[in-house]
């Protein structure tokens, strides 16, 4: 099944740095430039791939945003493609989230990010893009969730993921993924700032110590399962050096784009 790549311009949930809301345009751009080749890594090109594309605008407001989203997740759906989503901020995974459990049920998640997003709230936001992870869970969005490159984690969220069964691995044990967990219906969500900011300086809250593109793509090829849906977050252009961060954007969205299909 081919993939819809669907942008979500949102960073209004934010609890830092605004600039995500302009991701989505430029990893497209960088995406189908001349700079950029056409194919992933097993040779499958991403025109192929990805049958459709959905860059509206978002409504301004949190609910009304969410519900769109939703929307357009099961449009795609409906359509029988596989969402391949980029942010705007990390909080767009949760509506989501809503959308692929209306199609697929409770679903495995493998999440790549710095930080678990587990919050019960952030500074007064329930739906702070610190937060997806929380009301997915809460929601029953998931069946598992294994989260690699962790290294920025409070004492609340590390409870919270103990509670509800959560796999919480730091970027130094790729070795320790457990891969079983991850069957069908399976979920990808990449923040990047989960990779090193060698790799990926155009981000909002950079963590030293990250994940390798290399050990990114490895772990992608690993996976037990083609993913119903994924979402690439939380790049920040106005942060980047030398686009290199859209650029592993890009590159990210051919490997998933080859593994959905």
């Amino acid at each position: 099944m081919n993939s819809a790549l669907l942008g979500f311009a949102w960073d209004a949930s934010s609890s830092y740095a605004r600039g995500p809301a302009l991701a989505p345009a430029i990893i497209r751009s960088v995406l189908f430039s001349d700079a950029s080749g056409p194919y992933s890594i097993s040779g499958k090109s991403v025109g192929d791939a990805i049958s459709a594309y959905d860059f509206a605008a978002l409504p301004e407001t949190g609910d009304a945003c969410r519900a769109a989203i939703s929307g357009r997740i099961a449009a795609a759906i409906s359509a029988q493609t596989k969402p391949l989503s980029l942010g705007g901020d990390h909080s767009v995974t949760y509506p989501i989230l809503r959308a692929i459990k209306a199609a697929h049920g409770p679903v495995n998640i493998f999440h790549i990010d710095a930080h678990p997003d587990l919050y019960e709230e952030f500074e007064g936001d329930r739906y702070s893009h610190a937060c997806p992870f929380a009301r997915a869970i809460e929601d029953g969005c998931v069946n598992t969730l294994v989260q690699i490159g962790i290294r920025s984690a409070s004492p609340e969220q590390r409870a919270f993921g103990k509670k509800h069964g959560v796999v919480m691995l730091g970027a130094d044990q790729t070795a320790a993924i457990p891969y079983d967990k991850l069957a069908a219906p399976l979920y990808v969500s990449i923040d990047l700032d989960g990779l090193d900011p060698a790799y990926a300086p155009g981000v909002s809250h950079p963590e030293p110590g990250g994940l390798s593109t290399r050990e990114v793509l490895a772990m992608l090829a690993q996976l037990p399962a083609a993913p119903v849906g994924a979402d690439i977050v939380e790049y920040n252009p106005e942060r980047d050096i030398n686009l290199a961060t859209a650029h592993v954007a890009a590159r990210l969205i051919k490997e998933l784009a080859a593994l959905m299909a």
